[in-house]
């Protein structure tokens, strides 16, 4: 690839996609790009580094002397420049095999992997990292709040990756972070989710198996010790392994944990460490962090710093508003294991507090049945769970389908008070009716769930 100067990217506009394109422009490529959506931050930030977008998909976009089209992982067949792609015979790649070439090869690269508390333990990584005077390379998915952006690729001896087991493009089933070259991986748990591409938690395993494969012998994988399959992805890993958590066994043990209102304060390998969030599972990603920032080579007083410092990752709990009382709280909870943790999470936060969940399933898993008595569990761990209507469910077969008047009433047997309601005003009718000053109403999507927060705090107002 070294000798292509003219890349095109479809699809430039997702977080990791324009940071990737921005850094080859700063290079001295010469890079286009288009997008169906193409609109502020991230067009103006391309444009500002020179870089020529078009609006929507036609295959004219493609310049005539493009070397590489960037084909997004939202791209699929039938997209105008893919088919152009094709029928021209361009070389094509993904973003990951991108990513690989010209930013991780001969790099130190973290790769941060899990169902669960990837975007937040990379965050974390990658700050420590920065705080200490290093400069990382990071792709990250949300928004770190001292980090100022998701992505970004400096000419950096160390990069912070989250590693992603969906699939890489329409033309690599692959996940994608089998491609990042990992020097250090971490494994924060391992469940079923993707339904859409993943058949089994077996299919799952495989692909963190192989993931652990591609680990050098003078690399290192930190793992769950805590959790059964973490344990099974990693026997018989041909790469170092560390197994971190809070049980006799793990060889890097979480102890002295001390949880206040805003902050938990722990010791691993028995020095001493504190972040400014609750709950358990910031525990460990926080555990997980250090560990990796050890293995770089950081000192304890360099990570305690980068982490007592950490100021967490949009949509991570974060607080929206205030109004006569009751709080509303943004978080991307959507898988029952992670809403079960944040519940948990805002309890120790919030103790006095009654704690609303509005639910919107938007993830091609949730959507499914096959979490249906997995998410009644997790739901009924709050005082009040509303569940919205589920968006494209007629994408989903029949009888793969959620039911979500089957998901309220098991919350109400579980002890839990439930309601389905499919429309937005209903549901902010009805916190309106029952919410009470000290309420605490966490509204939990992977997406806008058509800007309720807002609605919310105007209608409590």
């Amino acid at each position: 690839m070294s000798a292509k100067t003219r890349f095109h990217f479809t699809g430039i506009c997702g977080t990791a996609m324009g940071a990737v394109a921005a850094a080859m422009k700063q290079r001295g490529f010469v890079v286009t790009g288009s997008d169906a959506n193409v609109y502020p931050p991230m067009s103006d930030f391309l444009r500002g580094e020179g870089i020529t977008l078009s609006e929507g998909y036609r295959a004219e976009n493609i310049p005539a002397d493009t070397d590489v089209v960037i084909i997004g992982n939202a791209i699929s067949r039938g997209n105008p420049e893919a088919e152009a792609a094709l029928e021209r015979k361009l070389l094509y790649h993904s973003l990951p095999e991108v990513m690989k070439e010209f930013f991780l090869r001969g790099k130190r690269n973290f790769v941060i992997s899990g169902t669960h508390g990837k975007t937040t333990t990379s965050a974390m990584l990658a700050w420590i990292f920065r705080h200490a005077g290093r400069d990382p390379g990071f792709m990250i998915g949300g928004l770190p709040k001292n980090l100022g952006c998701g992505a970004h690729f400096p000419d950096s001896e160390i990069n912070v990756l989250e590693g992603d087991e969906y699939d890489t493009a329409f033309f690599d089933k692959r996940s994608k972070f089998l491609h990042y070259l990992p020097e250090c991986v971490v494994v924060n748990n391992v469940e079923f989710d993707h339904a859409d591409i993943y058949h089994s938690l077996d299919e799952i395993k495989l692909t963190f198996r192989r993931l652990l494969n591609v680990v050098p012998r003078n690399g290192m994988a930190f793992i769950n010790g805590d959790e059964a399959n973490c344990l099974d992805v990693a026997s018989g890993a041909p790469c170092p392994v560390t197994t971190v958590g809070f049980g006799e066994n793990c060889s890097l043990r979480i102890s002295g944990l001390n949880y206040e209102t805003d902050r938990s304060s722990f010791n691993l390998g028995g020095i001493a460490y504190s972040v400014g969030m609750t709950g358990e599972f910031n525990v460990r990603n926080a555990a997980m962090a250090v560990a990796a920032a050890t293995f770089a080579g950081l000192s304890a007083d360099e990570i305690r710093a980068g982490l007592e410092s950490f100021e967490g990752v949009a949509r991570r709990q974060e607080l929206r508003g205030e109004v006569r009382g009751i709080k509303v709280i943004d978080d991307f909870a959507h898988h029952p294991t992670a809403i079960r943790l944040a519940v948990q999470s805002l309890r120790q936060r919030h103790p006095t507090s009654r704690l609303w969940v509005l639910f919107e399933p938007r993830s091609n898993t949730t959507r499914r049945a096959v979490f249906q008595t997995e998410l009644a569990e997790a739901l009924a761990t709050a005082d009040f769970s509303i569940v919205a209507a589920i968006p494209d469910l007629h994408k989903i077969p029949e009888n793969d389908r959620l039911n979500p008047d089957q998901l309220s009433a098991d919350i109400a047997r579980l002890g839990g008070r439930g309601w389905y309601l499919p429309d937005l005003e209903t549901i902010i009718a009805t916190v309106k009716e029952h919410a009470e000053s000290g309420d605490v109403i966490a509204v939990l999507t992977n997406g806008g769930f058509g800007g309720i927060h807002e609605k919310l705090l105007t209608a409590l107002a």
